[in-house]
Parts: C-alpha cells; sequence; structure tokens
C-alpha cells in the first residue's frame, strides 16, 4: 500500500480515517462491555451505535468545507454548535437503540430522558471535528511544503542553467575571428577543421542538462575540443599535458567545469606571453574525494586569502557557484601560485561513479 499517495488524495484519506475512527469506537466498547460483563446482544448495539455516529458525522464534512475560510472564531462557533446538536441526535438514537434491544422496548417516563449521556456524544463529535480540521491542516502544510520544495527545485536548476550557459563570450568571437583569417589566406583545411571542432563543442556544451553530471572521460573529451580549438589560434605557443589515473576515468563531474577555467589560463597565461605555455590538467582520487587540478606556467596573478585578481568575467566565480549549487558545503576550490610560476587552480569533488 502507497501510503503517500493515501495521504495526498484527500477524499481516499478521509473516508479511510472516517471508517478507521468508528470501528476504533467499535472496539474499544466492546471491550469495555467484557469488562463490565453486559449479555452477547450488547454487541448489536454497540455496531448500531457506531453505525449511527458513521453516518451521522458525514455532513460535519461538508459543512466545515463551506466555512473552511471564515474567520477562526466563526469556525470555533459552528464547530461546538454542530457537534453539540450532532451529539445530541446521535445520543437519541443511542438510547433508542439500548431501550428497544436490551431492554425490549423500554421508554422513559420523561422525554428529557432521551438525551441522558449527551455529553459523551458530544465530547466524541468533537474529536471527531478536531481530528477533521487537524487532518486537513496537516494536508494543506504538506501540499505547501511540496510547493516550497518544487518552487526551491525550479529555482535551483534555473540558477545552474544561468551559471551553465554563462561562457566567456570572447572565445566564441576570437573563434569565428580565426576561422575567418583561414578563410581569407585560403588555407581552407584548417578553417574547416575548426568548424567542426567549434560545431561538436557548442553541440556538447548545449546538449548536456546542467542539473546532470558527465564522467571525465566525456568531460576530458569536451576540453581537448576547446583546447584543439585555440591551438589553432596559438599553433606551437600553446602546449597541452592532461594525467588522469585510471580510477578516476568515469567519476561523475558537473559539465563544463574544466572550460573555464582553461579559458582563464589561456587569456591570461599563453596569450600573454610571446612564447606561449604550458596548461597541465591533472586528475586523481584520494580516498572518497575527486582531484582536479589545473594550472599554467604564465606570469601568475595577484592571489590574495585564495582570490584571484586578475580575472574580470565569470569564469571562476561560475565556477565556484556551481560547485556550491551541485555540492553544497562538500567541495573546496583553492586557487594559489603555481611552482615556479603561473596559477593553479585545485577542485575537491566527492568521488561517485554512479555505481
Amino acid at each position: 500500500m502507497n501510503w503517500k499517495n493515501i495521504i495526498e488524495n484527500k477524499d481516499r484519506l478521509f473516508w479511510l480515517m472516517h471508517t478507521g475512527g468508528w470501528l476504533g469506537f467499535v472496539l474499544i466498547h466492546y471491550l469495555s462491555s467484557l469488562l463490565h460483563d453486559l449479555r452477547d446482544l450488547f454487541v448489536i448495539i454497540i455496531f448500531l451505535n457506531a453505525y449511527a455516529g458513521w453516518m451521522f458525522s458525514i455532513p460535519l464534512r461538508y459543512l466545515y468545507r463551506k466555512i473552511w475560510n471564515s474567520t477562526p472564531l466563526k469556525i470555533a462557533l459552528t464547530v461546538l454548535l454542530a457537534s453539540y446538536f450532532t451529539g445530541l441526535l446521535w445520543q437519541i438514537v443511542k438510547n433508542i437503540n439500548y431501550w428497544e434491544i436490551y431492554k425490549h422496548g423500554y421508554r422513559p417516563e420523561f422525554l428529557i430522558h432521551y438525551l441522558k449521556n449527551s455529553l459523551f456524544s458530544f465530547s466524541i463529535m468533537l474529536c471527531w471535528s478536531v481530528l477533521y480540521f487537524g487532518t486537513k491542516y496537516y494536508q494543506m502544510l504538506q501540499t505547501e511544503k511540496q510547493n516550497v520544495l518544487q518552487a526551491n527545485s525550479v529555482a535551483h536548476q534555473a540558477q545552474l542553467k544561468m551559471l551553465r550557459y554563462q561562457l566567456n563570450p570572447h572565445f566564441l568571437f576570437n573563434t569565428l575571428n580565426a576561422i575567418s583569417t583561414l578563410i581569407l589566406v585560403e588555407d581552407n583545411k584548417t578553417a574547416n577543421g575548426m568548424v567542426t571542432k567549434l560545431s561538436e563543442f557548442l553541440r556538447y556544451s548545449l546538449d548536456k542538462d546542467p542539473m546532470k553530471r558527465v564522467t571525465l572521460d566525456n568531460e576530458i573529451d569536451a576540453l581537448k575540443l576547446y583546447l584543439g580549438i585555440e591551438k589553432v589560434r596559438f599553433e606551437e605557443r600553446l602546449k597541452i599535458e592532461i594525467n588522469i589515473a585510471s580510477d578516476c576515468r568515469q567519476a561523475l563531474v558537473p559539465s563544463m567545469i574544466l572550460q573555464p577555467l582553461a579559458e582563464n589560463s589561456i587569456k591570461y597565461a599563453i596569450a600573454e606571453r610571446e612564447e606561449g605555455g604550458t596548461i597541465t590538467v591533472s586528475v586523481s582520487r584520494f580516498g572518497n574525494d575527486l582531484l582536479i587540478e589545473l594550472s599554467d606556467d604564465g606570469p601568475g596573478a595577484n592571489i590574495v586569502d585564495g582570490n584571484i585578481f586578475r580575472d574580470k568575467g565569470v569564469g571562476l566565480a561560475n565556477t565556484r557557484e556551481r560547485l556550491q549549487a551541485l555540492y553544497p558545503g562538500n567541495f573546496s576550490l583553492v586557487i594559489a601560485q603555481n611552482n615556479p610560476n603561473g596559477v593553479k587552480v585545485n577542485i575537491r569533488l566527492p568521488y561517485d561513479n554512479g555505481n
């Protein structure tokens, strides 16, 4: 039985609790009859009284629906009055059942005796009413909770997508300019290869859901596409070294997490030096953590308290915010000077290979 579906289905939950409550009434009174050594005939009276209570309390549901949005005072007065008069009616039926069946047609001398023990019946109906409102408020709170969770999830996805698609437009502009230059000098073969790599890279960046992760192998392939495009621009000035531990290749990482870091290195390390430089990517595992390092051997940067002051774009801030959204409180991104020169970025993520 799927209890979640039962709780969320208001009608089903009402009839289940309504019937279950009156069956509980039968059980309690049956056990009480055994303690007081009443005749077996009293069991029939218990079931008739429970059935009458089951019937008389149903209209309360529809009355309470109508006053649901009323003021608290009006609701309280309505509940008290409705419970009281329903309890009186139920008590009259209970007394008649008792006199007709257990006392063989007994009739009281005064009509007021038909209301005997009505306070107990009123308390039962009042408890039914309180349970009804309590259940309704619980369902309302659960619905609000689901709405809040759904709204947070939608906002979370929107934030990730926004961060994910904040790729530096300079890369696209520079690439298109490079292709245009290659066409002008009639180096059509190189231009065609560059267009092919660009289309594959853009397809990868747009197709991957920012809410999902990809294997490190896929992410490295995308990084190679990006660096391959840049290598056409920089030729021998750009050198690339990639070292991946064998047990890390199927580890799951956020898609497009390395490209902004590599773009920073190209912009501030490779492009700044006439002789160019080397971008090194290393990935290893330490316990339950995946360790990623991307470094360059450029001129370095001003780093204070782990913050870099050479980046005016969104690359590093984008990466940090994406990691915070995907691994709240369970990641690290550290920027430091590389040895002997340059900058390195170290990322620590939870190791997860999908198993």
